[in-house]
């Protein structure tokens, strides 16, 4: 069972999120809050059991806003992946919410099931990102100064590995790279730890700015 913290200041679209995650098997909303200052209490009073796997996080609210929760959540709690939910798509938001250490940045106008697999993901230690969000971290990492020349950083995967490699970057889930390759959801998910491993890397973040980096070279 996944249990879900809901922080956002407006009431309706925690009302509408609670409503949407409880039909959901395997989700419970163990709590819900409209600031950042709520939420840690709220959390700070929770019994053990009842504990949440997974935050989602508003930027804009009151008093403690979604960047700053989520450093909180990261200094305090660090067992809670934070995924900010937010209308904004603005880089000051994505950069800053990833750097104080949100598991994703996602938009509202998202999918109920695209929410539900995020969040399943985020539970398993997965980043998770919305599109606009994925194309404007790549975008920036990918103008990073000081990269290696391409020539001079062959991939060290397996073709199999590059193949897994350049769905990630593609923006493909776990099960939908299983699907692809008619592989399990286990086989992807080792071939996806390998490919991290042999790289130096920290995340699937990082492997797909690596495979789109490098698309064309296998």
């Amino acid at each position: 069972m996944i249990r879900v913290l809901l922080v956002d200041d407006q009431l309706l679209m925690r009302e509408g999120l609670r409503k949407l995650l409880e039909i959901e098997p395997g989700i419970e909303v163990a709590g819900a809050a409209d600031d950042g200052v709520e939420a840690l209490d709220l959390l700070d009073r929770l019994p053990p059991e009842h504990y949440p796997h997974v935050a989602l996080v508003d930027v804009r609210m009151p008093r403690m806003n979604g960047v700053e929760l989520v450093a909180r959540l990261r200094e305090e709690h660090p067992d809670v992946a934070a995924v900010m939910l937010t209308t904004f798509d603005d880089d000051d938001f994505i950069f800053g919410g990833l750097r104080a250490g949100a598991q994703g940045y996602l938009l509202k106008d998202i999918a109920p099931d695209q929410l539900v697999d995020a969040i399943g993901r985020a539970a398993r230690g997965e980043t998770v990102l919305g599109g606009p969000a994925a194309e404007r971290v790549v975008a920036a990492l990918r103008g990073l100064p000081g990269e290696p020349p391409r020539d001079e950083e062959p991939a060290p995967l397996s073709e199999r590995e590059f193949e897994v490699a350049r769905l990630v970057g593609e923006g493909a889930s776990t099960r939908d790279i299983a699907r692809k390759l008619h592989i399990t959801t286990g086989t992807a998910k080792n071939h996806i730890s390998s490919c991290l491993r042999k790289l130096g890397l920290r995340d699937r973040t990082q492997l797909a700015v690596w495979a789109v980096q490098h698309a064309g070279e296998a």
